[in-house]
């Protein structure tokens, strides 16, 4: 019997189910049928499989397509190499959808960005760029999707985002050299402008942000996929995660900090609830002043240092980015290189 696959998750989660759903529609089954529970749009950027895609509310879904399939929901924190840390997520639903026995290589894929993400990339970073006078731009993700503001307070009681005096510190040393992009939807709280632009960008548009970008920073969240996907260079720091199941250990391009090694506790997430692992965990990504100029100096050391003046550093302020919908028609829009731009994993 044919197979329908229900992909459920937190976006880059969702995104690691790609490679191992390519593989099958090329291999096994070209009708497959694919629902997606949540981050329906990160499959449009998959040539291969967004015609085979639904979204769970798909009118007539069940009985046009699914009445005649088994139903799979492919679970990877439910795998043995993946909670003893023997494989990472690509390899672990690559395991659970193509029936694999033995752990396989973590398989290659494309995205293809569309060029209005393309575009809205290409323009903000060469805007910002221009106003400040910088020539390298780095993407800061510090907070996963844990994180909350709690008064004035910044807290992620799962150890997976950066604290709050480090984000500020390691922003505002960055800002020295480079323009500094903050990935994030969370107001964080501070009293002071660290000089960052705050981008109101959609997922997909982050992806282009990424793709414009020369480097990456940021903790177990959605960014560190995109930049490796789109081959960027990064830093990675990891708290209460393991980097074997959740990053990328074997990429050259990738700087792995790992912060909560030797300290923290697997947390069996959708197997059972550990309240004490949680606990144990949740100062994970608490840094030493050594670790967070390890950070920095990870950065520095890739794309050099810009040459110092006596002036004040600016604050930055988002820019306009010209689209389609711009009333001053006598500005053209930035052109970007729309050669066909597809990113190997």
């Amino acid at each position: 019997m044919k197979k329908a696959f229900f992909i459920n998750g937190g976006a880059g989660r969702v995104l690691c189910a790609i490679p191992a759903l390519e593989h099958y529609k090329q291999h096994v089954d070209p009708t497959v049928v694919i629902v997606v529970e949540a981050w329906l749009e990160l499959f449009f950027n998959s040539a291969i499989l967004r015609d085979n895609v639904y979204p769970v509310g798909h009118k007539g879904l069940f009985q046009d397509k699914l009445i005649d399939r088994e139903i799979i929901t492919p679970e990877p924190y439910r795998l043995n190499a993946y909670f003893t840390q023997k494989c990472n997520l690509i390899q672990a639903f690559d395991m659970l959808i193509n029936d694999l026995k033995e752990i396989p290589k973590t398989k290659e894929f494309k995205l293809d960005i569309s060029r209005v993400d393309q575009a809205y990339g290409h323009n903000l970073i060469n805007e910002i760029k221009n106003q400040t006078g910088r020539q390298k731009v780095v993407v800061f993700q510090p907070l996963g999707s844990g994180a909350a503001v709690n008064g004035n307070f910044l807290l992620d009681t799962s150890g997976r985002s950066f604290e709050l005096k480090d984000i500020v510190h390691i922003t505002k040393e960055l800002t020295k050299h480079y323009v500094v992009v903050l990935m994030t939807n969370i107001n964080i709280p501070v009293n002071e402008n660290m000089g960052a632009v705050v981008p109101n960008a959609n997922l997909l548009e982050w992806m282009g942000i990424i793709n414009a970008a020369d480097y990456f920073v940021g903790c177990d969240s959605m960014g560190q996929h995109y930049a490796h996907v789109l081959g960027k260079p990064a830093t990675v720091v990891i708290g209460s995660t393991f980097p074997e199941n959740i990053s990328y250990v074997d990429s050259k391009n990738f700087t792995i900090i790992d912060n909560g090694k030797d300290a923290r506790r697997y947390i069996p997430m959708r197997i059972t609830q550990d309240f004490v692992g949680d606990r144990n965990n949740q100062d994970a990504m608490v840094l030493t002043d050594k670790t967070v100029e390890q950070v920095i100096k990870s950065v520095t050391d890739k794309l050099g240092k810009t040459k110092q003046t006596k002036e004040p550093i600016k604050p930055v302020e988002l820019p306009h980015v010209h689209g389609p919908d711009c009333k001053h028609a006598g500005e053209p829009l930035t052109t970007p290189p729309f050669a066909k731009k597809l990113a190997n994993v």
